[in-house]
């Protein structure tokens, strides 16, 4: 990791943290606002640290892009857990007969940016 990316990285590691901090809960409630809160930090950890060790320099623009996305639409709507995806069932396969293994395959290349951790985690 070049010392550029790795400044990147930790600023936005220093800006999920500093979101948490300040964050708000949509209903203003004091208990909701602490879970959430308690949830980006330990979102945040989580992934930093699952992606400590990733060295490619593709993958690490991938795991900043996915970062950058997730702190913006989590600012926008203020929620801070990923939006889910709604994709009708066998809704992308082709009616040519496609198999049930292609129409995963196909799921999981349609599936955003911000979502692409999300699953290895939870």
């Amino acid at each position: 990791m070049t010392p550029a990316t790795r400044q990147e990285v930790l600023g936005l590691y220093r800006k999920i943290l500093q979101i948490a901090k300040n964050w708000q809960s949509a209903s203003g409630q004091i208990e909701e606002t602490m879970r959430e809160k308690e949830y980006i930090r330990n979102e945040a950890r989580t992934l930093f640290r699952k992606n400590k060790n990733v060295t490619d320099p593709k993958l690490i623009k991938q795991c900043i892009e996915e970062c950058e996305a997730r702190i913006e639409i989590g600012l926008h709507y203020n929620i801070p857990y990923p939006r889910p995806i709604h994709l009708p069932p066998l809704g992308l396969a082709h009616k040519q007969g496609r198999t049930l293994r292609h129409q995963e395959k196909l799921r999981k290349f349609s599936k955003p940016i911000y979502l692409k951790s999300h699953d290895e985690v939870s």
